[in-house]
C-alpha cells in the first residue's frame, strides 16, 4: 500500500487491521456508536460531490488559484500554500498555530485531515492563515465535525475518528469504487480487536510513499505503526474527500478483513487468510515481473 500522493500508483497490498484507539483510549463500535456514524453520514451525503470554487474573503474573480488534491498530507499543503504565495519554505507551517484554527479538541491544534481538498482562488490579500482558516471552515461545513450527538457516550465512534477512518480510505483504495469495502475491512478489524497492519499509516510516519514495505519497516517504534500499534493512529494520515468520508461513514456490508490491489483494476477483498496469502503471491509475482528484480519482502496480517 502507499499513500494517495500524485503521480498514484494504483497497486496496493493490505495485510489489514485493529481495534481502535484515539490519543490512547479505545474506541468500541457500539450500536450507539454506529448510530453518530450514521447521522453524520447523512451530513456529508447531502453535501454536493463536486467541489465548487471556493472564495476567500475579499477574492474577485479571476485571482490565481491553488488546487489541493484529495489525499494530501499537510506538509503538501504547506508547501503549497508557501508556492502559491511566494514564501520561503516552511512559511504556512509555521503559521499554524497563530491561524485560529477551528478544529476539533482530539486534534490537539494539527490541521492534518482539515484542510480540505478544493480550488482555491487566492487574492492580493490571501496569506496562510486565512488560506488554512477557509480550508478548516470548509472542512468543518462538509464534515460536520462539531458533536453530532449532545449525549454521545464516551466510546460512541466521533467524528474524528470517523476523519481519520476516512483518511486511511483515502490512502489505501486503489479507486473510488473501493473506498467503501476498504473502510469496511478497516471497521471490521477494529470490532474484532485487529491490528490494522496498514501500510498507509506506516508510510505517514517515515515521511514516505512507496509500496516496498520491509519486515524492518514494520517493527519501528510510532504511533502511526499500525502493525505494532492497537486501533487508530492518532491523527489522521492526509486529507480525505467527501468520497472517502462517506465510505467512511457508510461502508457496504461484507465480512472482509483483508484486500490487496494486484494490479490496475484487479482489488481482491477477502475474510479468509489463506485466500488472502494467495493474492498478496500474486501481487508479489507482478511486482516481480514489474522490476524484474526479486519479490519484495511482505509481511503478512497476523
Amino acid at each position: 500500500m502507499q499513500m494517495n500522493t500524485p503521480p498514484r500508483d494504483p497497486s496496493r497490498r493490505t495485510p489489514a487491521g485493529r481495534g481502535a484507539s484515539t490519543r490512547g483510549k479505545s474506541v468500541r463500535l457500539t450500536r450507539r456508536g454506529r448510530l453518530v456514524l450514521v447521522v453524520t453520514g447523512a451530513v456529508v451525503a447531502g453535501a454536493a460531490v463536486v467541489v465548487p470554487l471556493l472564495v476567500l474573503a475579499g477574492g474577485r474573480s479571476g485571482a490565481e488559484t491553488l488546487v489541493i488534491p484529495e489525499g494530501w498530507r499537510a506538509s503538501q499543503v504547506y508547501a503549497a500554500v508557501d508556492k502559491a504565495l511566494a514564501l520561503p519554505a516552511g512559511s504556512t507551517k509555521s503559521s499554524v498555530g497563530g491561524a485560529g484554527l477551528k478544529l476539533p479538541g482530539e486534534a490537539g491544534g494539527n490541521p492534518e485531515g482539515y484542510l480540505f481538498p478544493a480550488t482555491y482562488p487566492l487574492d492580493k490579500e490571501a496569506t496562510p492563515q486565512s488560506v488554512l482558516r477557509f480550508m478548516v471552515d470548509t472542512a468543518n461545513q462538509r464534515f460536520g465535525w462539531a458533536p453530532v450527538a449532545a449525549g454521545a457516550q464516551r466510546d460512541a465512534m466521533n467524528v474524528y475518528q470517523a476523519v481519520t477512518i476516512a483518511s486511511i480510505v483515502q490512502a489505501e483504495a486503489a479507486d473510488r469504487t473501493d473506498m467503501g469495502k476498504v473502510a469496511r475491512v478497516v471497521l471490521n478489524r477494529l470490532q474484532r480487536g485487529m491490528p490494522l497492519q496498514m501500510d498507509s499509516t506506516l508510510n505517514y510516519a517515515l515521511n514516505r510513499s512507496t509500496l516496498n514495505t520491509t519486515v524492518n519497516d514494520t517493527r519501528i517504534e510510532n504511533p502511526y505503526n499500525s502493525y505494532q500499534r492497537m486501533g487508530l493512529p492518532p491523527t489522521p494520515i492526509d486529507n480525505p474527500g467527501t468520497d472517502a468520508m462517506r465510505a467512511a461513514l457508510n461502508p457496504p456490508p461484507g465480512n472482509w478483513l483483508y484486500f490487496v490491489t494486484v494490479k490496475p483494476g484487479d482489488t481482491r477483498f477477502t475474510a479468509d487468510f489463506a485466500e488472502h496469502q494467495r493474492n498478496v503471491a500474486d501481487f508479489n509475482a507482478v511486482q516481480k515481473a514489474r522490476t524484474q528484480g526479486s519479490p519484495r519482502v511482505t509481511r503478512p496480517p497476523r
